[in-house]
């Protein structure tokens, strides 16, 4: 169990954390039909817009209500109303969903009060359905304001429904990508069950082209299958962050439920197989059996580079957990890490403790680490020290690929050992190009050269001998 500490500085250095109406924005972007809308100004609008799309490399649709100096001291109604009307003409979603920002929470606007003043002024909108979740970007973080979204959609769409023995609900936690959903998917379904996925990003945010074009989410978890959630059998919640919507699913319909808190591993994958095959009354496919075998083999060829490594890891909470308990298992030290809010997931993480801090933080934590883990804003940190990146999470806008990117699943699981051993790997050859494998007291000494940029320990060939020597 780690012990959380909170950073004590005045202000945040090269930020670690993004916002909640960020992470409510992704949520959003998983209902399909969907305009989602940020009630504030436009550049709180824009600094996410951005991110998004340089992180799936897709065209983003993300409104505002574009809020002003004086609308934001008289009040937003005006600027909602006129959000809602233009965006019902020129886009004509099934789904509008708003979330609040900073400036407007400040300011005190009651949006559900607003909302329900529109509802009777503008009939034209009875036939478009308005979520409204408040994420003030002061408090809580991605995760926390991706799981109040999904609680959000859950708490306004969701009535109870007759219940259908095959049909299980899906909640994917922030920290799952567009492939890892794909992938939960087809293990549910070899069972023989239907999953309904809320949010599904893989519709959306996939990569792919569509027919035709739409101002509004190009796929995902439909209305109708947003409501079908109330007659599920059971609720797979992933990540702590998706315990409220699914206590939220349990109050509405009385399903049952049951949270993951990763998907990333041997023994968290073998419990979700078994809960399945419980649930279905089949046994787990021959192909899983293949896929575990599979991954047992990994985990031992992977571990000649990853046992005993120091790691410096920056993420949030679940996100942390599941790649953080994977290293473990693989057997990394958890030397540094630093998270961005507090969650009842830092109590399952294998380290001494979790700092509440920023990327300087883990700059500061990791000068005697062999590997960093962070998003693409960890570049920097990494390029100082002189140590190898692996990024993970949101935002990674230097490499293509997120969305088809998987961690879960035993498959994905192998992904993320190939892809930690192979950057070990590298680092090692860099800097003893002797016989593979090597031995364990030759690794270590190969790692505590590079930590120490001993020259002597570069190959002949290696440019960074003589940049070592020249800068000397």
């Amino acid at each position: 169990m780690a012990r959380v500490v909170e950073s004590k500085k005045a202000c945040a250095v090269n930020p670690l954390k993004m916002s909640q109406p960020l992470g409510a924005s992704l949520a959003f972007l998983g209902l399909d039909a969907c305009m989602p809308v940020m009630h504030g100004s436009q550049g709180c609008t824009s600094f996410g817009l951005v991110l998004l799309v340089r992180h799936f490399k897709e065209a983003i649709p993300l409104q505002t209500t574009a809020m002003n100096e004086v609308t934001s001291i008289m009040g937003g109604y005006d600027n909602i109303e006129a959000a809602l009307l233009n965006i019902h003409k020129r886009a004509a979603p099934r789904v509008i969903a708003i979330c609040s920002t900073g400036l407007t929470e400040t300011k005190g606007d009651d949006v559900n009060g607003f909302l329900v003043t529109v509802r009777k002024r503008k009939p034209e909108l009875d036939n478009t359905e308005i979520v409204y979740v408040s994420t003030p970007d002061y408090v809580g973080g991605f995760e926390t304001g991706f799981g109040h979204a999904v609680t959000a959609v859950v708490r306004t769409l969701v009535k109870p429904l007759p219940v259908d023995a095959k049909q299980v609900t899906l909640l994917p936690g922030s920290h799952l990508s567009p492939g890892d959903i794909d992938e939960l998917r087809e293990i549910i379904e070899s069972f023989g069950l239907r999953a309904v996925v809320l949010p599904d990003i893989s519709g959306s945010l996939d990569g792919h082209i569509p027919p035709d074009w739409r101002g509004t989410t190009i796929g995902g978890t439909t209305l109708e299958d947003i409501r079908a959630a109330g007659g599920s059998a059971l609720t797979l919640a992933v990540g702590e962050q998706m315990r409220e919507a699914a206590l939220a699913l349990h109050d509405i319909a009385g399903t049952p439920y049951e949270v993951f808190e990763r998907l990333t591993g041997l023994a968290a994958n073998d419990r979700f197989l078994m809960r399945l095959s419980d649930l279905s009354g089949q046994p787990v496919p021959a192909k899983y059996r293949r896929q575990r075998s599979q991954l047992l083999d990994a985990m031992l060829d992977g571990h000649f580079y990853t046992g005993g490594i120091k790691v410096a890891l920056a993420a949030e909470p679940d996100l942390m957990l599941a790649v953080g308990g994977l290293l473990h298992e693989m057997g990394a030290t958890l030397q540094c890490c630093v998270s961005t809010t507090a969650s009842a997931a830092h109590a399952l993480l294998p380290a001494e403790q979790v700092l509440l801090g920023d990327l300087e933080d883990l700059e500061n934590g990791a000068a005697d680490c062999d590997l960093l883990v962070t998003h693409s804003h960890g570049r920097q940190a990494a390029e100082r020290l002189g140590k190898p990146l692996m990024r993970i999470g949101f935002p990674v806008f230097d490499r293509i690929g997120n969305a088809h990117r998987r961690m879960v699943g035993y498959r994905g699981t192998m992904d993320l050992i190939f892809e930690v051993a192979n950057l070990m790997l590298t680092q090692l050859a860099h800097h003893h190009p002797g016989d593979w494998p090597l031995t364990p007291e030759a690794r270590r000494a190969a790692l505590d050269g590079a930590r120490n940029g001993d020259a002597a320990a570069s190959p002949p060939n290696d440019p960074t001998t003589h940049l070592a020597a020249a800068s000397a």
